[in-house]
């Protein structure tokens, strides 16, 4: 992956919950970095969603301190975008099914489609946002149906605002499929390095290509897009999912006029799925720059995606439970780790925990050489018996 090594150095007056916020004298680690030409004041960016559905709430994003917004997905205006309500469903976790509190989200699910906004409405408010905010960094979504006409006319459109770069949208899992639109199209690594090409050379902005989890191996489409022309891939979309059954209605959730349809999954219990992805991307030579989704609901989930690969970092489902200044206890964190560990840019460290993955079979090996497997207790699966719990605690490493 290629670096850049920023050398210049800031100071922020950001305070978060429970700490005092730092004098605006007080020099920082440099949380700014550059990925794809662009240079984000720090890695956080609004990830495509309702965050950032009109001008707004992007606005409000970039005075909360946002590093970048990717704005709602769009398209032309002439594909029918019609929402329901309710169209989100929230997994919480509980022993108890009365203990659930807001504060037990773990998973939301929606079934939200792209914009349902006139194409001529946000180009308004792109050519808006950056004459109010041109150092800031706003980026296009972009979905099409399968035709290099419809994908350039949208391009150009909306690049004559003067957005700073394009993500394709090769990932939302519902809504068009028919029309081989978003995970449709996504699935097929053929046609997302065919349309990444016509978006490429439709504008000379970096784009992105968003992928799907919603597959066997994303390291696939991944570098089809870097074939196409792609700067950089964004990753990961939510996961296609089934919330849960309402129990007293016997109706899958949400539930609109009693009946249900397979929605995005996303927040903390994606995390793991979407670091592992994030992970195999950055391990891949033929892929480049990678900006990390998934999972993000505190700063210490934004920096596992940067130490696995990832050089920024996109959250929508946390902001939308959290508010607009969720990104001020994102801030704060991240300083403080840099802090803590003495890094003096974000660039430092971005992958820095890649070169420790291995295989099943090498971490035995060096259990053996180490002669470490007394200490680490026995491995037999006849220590397995009636107290599963206690042999489940001795064999977790956190």
């Amino acid at each position: 992956m290629p670096v850049f090594l920023i050398a210049a150095t800031q100071s922020f007056h950001l305070s978060a919950p429970g700490r005092a916020s730092r004098c605006a004298d007080v020099r920082m680690a440099d949380l700014s970095i550059e990925s794809c030409g662009m240079k984000f004041p720090n890695p956080f960016v609004i990830g495509s969603g309702p965050p950032g559905t009109n001008y707004k709430t992007i606005a409000r994003c970039f005075d909360a301190g946002w590093g970048g917004v990717v704005a709602k997905t769009v398209s032309l205006t002439d594909n029918p975008v019609t929402n329901v309500a309710p169209r989100y469903g929230q997994h919480r976790f509980s022993t108890d099914d009365h203990a659930a509190k807001r504060g037990d989200t773990i998973g939301f699910t929606n079934i939200e489609l792209i914009s349902d906004r006139p194409l001529e409405d946000w180009l308004d408010d792109f050519k808006r946002l950056k004459e109010e905010y041109p150092d800031h960094i706003l980026i296009a979504s972009i979905m099409e149906q399968y035709d290099k006409e419809r994908w350039q006319e949208l391009t150009r459109r909306i690049a004559e605002c003067g957005v700073d770069a394009f993500e394709c949208n090769f990932s939302c899992p519902h809504g068009h499929p028919e029309r081989n639109m978003g995970a449709a199209m996504g699935q097929d690594p053929s046609m997302v390095e065919e349309v990444t090409g016509w978006v490429v050379e439709a504008t000379d902005k970096p784009v992105w290509a968003k992928m799907t989890p919603n597959i066997g191996d994303i390291r696939l489409p991944a570098r089809a897009a870097f074939k196409g022309g792609a700067k950089g891939v964004a990753a990961i979309n939510t996961i296609l999912s089934c919330t849960g059954v309402d129990l007293k209605s016997l109706r899958p959730i949400p539930t609109v006029e009693g009946y249900a349809t397979y929605g995005g999954y996303s927040y903390a219990a994606v995390k793991p799925i979407a670091l592992r992805m994030v992970s195999e991307l950055a391990r891949d030579e033929a892929i480049g720059e990678i900006s990390g989704i998934g999972g993000v609901a505190k700063a210490s989930d934004a920096i596992e995606h940067l130490l696995l690969g990832a050089s920024t970092v996109q959250a929508c489902t946390g902001p939308m439970l959290q508010g607009h200044d969720m990104v001020k206890g994102l801030i704060s964190g991240l300083d403080d780790f840099m802090e803590e560990k003495g890094f003096k840019t974000v660039r430092e460290f971005v992958g820095m925990s890649l070169p420790y993955f291995t295989t099943h079979h090498d971490l035995a090996d060096r259990q053996a050489a180490a002669k470490s497997a007394k200490a680490a207790g026995p491995s037999s699966d006849l220590q397995w018996g009636d107290d599963l719990t206690s042999v489940t605690k001795d064999l977790t490493t956190n």
